[in-house]
């Protein structure tokens, strides 16, 4: 397929300035040793046979592309916008402590009397009009008066400065959603890897990790109201330097506390502004989250979303999310429903709603034509267990032989002990990483830090160790989404590894990442006040409210994503992202890729 000049602007081959006639002639003489576009890396794959040909995978591809034709035009725009807000936002501030000013300079003068007087009046018609709808007086909060006071200041900045600049018309974005295996990951994630200097700000999220993230963010700013930190060191700078008696200062500090009240009234949009935000934080320009496995699990997940997302969407966010469901059929119990329709309806505004309607895994589909997966080692008998201990020996060889113990950071001042590692590879029991009060912080943690990790004595998955299988399929999640190589030892195939009992009722594993068995149903409120994300659960009232269908899809998931994993395209995949098989090329992958001579080893296709 040609590509247009946007694709090329895309790529950085043409100059900001140079639009013009002479644009295509650059075109024409750079088509030819232009690096691939995203379309064409998808054809790429297909022709080369890592990839067969699906229609609804080509047009999310060629939507991709446009949505990354255009990203350059958008980055320049929203540098220009930045530009802009930063400087009302500082114009405004300036304001804005001038009309505090002088309002205390008035009380000063006038000894309380002439503010208080025009703030009582503006009470008093308050009143009233509460009174003409019956209510009485009493029942009217306190703090009416300063909330007046509030208002009254915010219209004469608008007065004077302004109202906020208008955010660019920003690219609509993707919502890919489609069954399990389909491609949605994968070409989500390419079109992440194409970002790369093209914007400033970019995420990319899975579920766990962003409510993880969400939950961090709100506790920093929890903790730093209840601890008083928050402006604390500026209001007593400005305001003790001010020529005004104690009681004036005071009302002063009084009124800017009640406008952080205001704003932790309002956490979410305050998470939201510095959700994308990483080490560049002081850069301008465009933002792009990429958000895997859109899920509303439980009220919290509505609500959060709903309330973040909103706010990036708003404030010229480009989303491109993947999801099970269409955007209607998440919330299937119903819960939040004014909430929930709100955050449908700026995905419906903001972002194009696109099926990928094929009924193949195609996972599935790439595993059974590879003939070198041996990865995953079963049943559990000593044959195979020998395989998979050779396996851990020959890979800590070659990265230096010395397996030791360490101790990694998680979240909150939390950390996770390792007991074997070696340069990047770490090896696990089953029991250890899923027996225990663990989470999807833990393992987000482990991803981050072992590009190879070894697990062993996987057992059958049943409802009687059902707190172990959900914490299993996060982890697959994590493992799959940080691009990490697995080794297991398993009792069974990964077809028949999650076996339920005829008389009980199905797992939940997608829905209950975080709870275990003693610590039940912890509110994700302990978050907030303790810092606490190792084992924090919904409520168990919310246990009923959820359907079997997302529990179907979580089993899927995590089949698909193992068999998957035992790839030689996945492989490929976590060496060209990994710097450290990047800059060494360790022989493992030769090694891994090995046919063994046990035909138990083999992930058998039923």
């Amino acid at each position: 397929m040609r590509r247009g000049i946007p694709s090329l602007r895309s790529l950085g081959l043409v100059k900001k300035s140079a639009i013009s006639n002479k644009i295509y002639s650059i075109s024409l003489r750079f088509h030819s040793n232009s690096p691939p576009s995203l379309l064409e890396k998808y054809k790429n794959l297909v022709e080369q046979g890592k990839l067969q040909n699906d229609p609804y995978q080509e047009r999310v591809a060629f939507e991709l592309e446009k949505l990354l034709s255009r990203l350059q035009q958008y980055e320049r725009d929203m540098e220009d916008y930045h530009v802009k807000l930063a400087e009302w936002e500082e114009k405004r501030e300036e304001e804005r402590l001038k009309l505090l000013v002088k309002e205390a300079k008035e009380k000063q003068e006038t000894g309380g009397g002439g503010i208080w007087m025009s703030m009582n009046k503006q009470r008093d018609r308050i009143l009233e009009k509460f009174a003409i709808f019956g209510k009485k007086g009493a029942e009217i909060q306190p703090g009416v008066g300063r909330w007046v006071s509030y208002l009254n200041r915010e219209r004469k900045l608008n007065s004077l400065v302004g109202r906020r600049p208008v955010v660019p018309p920003a690219p609509k974005g993707l919502y890919i959603y489609g069954n399990v295996g389909s491609g949605k990951t994968m070409l989500m994630d390419m079109f992440y890897s194409a970002t790369e200097g093209m914007v400033k700000h970019r995420r990319r999220f899975h579920f766990h990790e962003a409510m993880l993230n969400i939950n961090a963010h709100m506790h920093k700013i929890w903790t730093n109201q209840v601890q008083g930190k928050s402006l604390q060191s500026n209001i007593s700078s400005w305001i003790e330097n001010l020529p005004f008696d104690m009681k004036v200062k005071e009302w002063l500090a009084a009124e800017e506390r009640y406008k952080q009240d205001l704003q932790m009234k309002n956490i979410l949009l305050a998470v939201a502004d510095e959700f994308l935000i990483d080490q560049q934080a002081d850069e301008r320009g465009a933002s792009i989250l990429c958000f895997d496995e859109i899920q509303t699990v439980d009220v919290f997940a509505i609500v959060a979303l709903s309330g973040i997302l909103s706010r990036l969407l708003s404030t010229g966010t480009v989303l491109v999310a993947t999801s099970n469901r269409a955007p209607r059929e998440l919330n299937q119990d119903g819960m939040q429903r004014d909430i929930f329709q709100k955050l449908v309806s700026k995905l419906e505004e903001h972002c194009e709603i696109i099926l990928i309607g094929s009924e193949i895994d195609y996972r599935r589909f790439i595993a059974q034509r590879s003939n070198d997966q041996v990865n995953y080692f079963w049943p559990l008998e000593s044959s195979t267990l020998n395989q998979f201990e050779k396996m851990w020996c020959q890979v800590t060889n070659q990265l230096g032989g010395q397996i030791t113990s360490e101790t990694i950071p998680v979240m909150f001042g939390r950390v996770l002990d390792v007991p074997e590692s070696c340069n990047g590879v770490a090896k696990f029991t089953f029991e250890y990483l899923c027996g225990r009060t663990v989470g999807a912080a833990d393992y987000i943690a482990l991803a981050k830090h072992y590009h190879t990790v070894f697990i062993s004595d996987i057992p059958l998955m049943s409802m009687e160790i059902r707190d172990k299988a959900r914490r299993f399929i996060t982890l697959i999640d994590e493992l799959y989404n940080h691009h990490c190589c697995l080794f297991c030892s398993a009792a069974s195939s990964i077809d028949d590894l999650f076996q339920g009992t005829e008389e009980a009722t199905p797992f939940d594993l997608e829905s209950f990442q975080f709870e275990t068995e003693t610590e039940g149903g912890k509110l994700r409120t302990d978050v907030l006040a303790k810092g606490n994300v190792g084992s924090v659960g919904a409520s168990s009232g919310i246990v009923s409210m959820l359907s079997g269908q997302e529990e179907m899809f979580a089993f899927r998931r995590a089949v698909s994503r193992l068999i998957e994993m035992q790839t030689p395209l996945y492989l490929e995949g976590v060496r060209s992202l990994h710097p450290y098989f990047q800059k060494q090329k360790p022989r493992i992958w030769k090694h891994s890729f090995k046919q063994p001579t046990s035909s138990s080893n083999i992930l058998r296709n039923n």
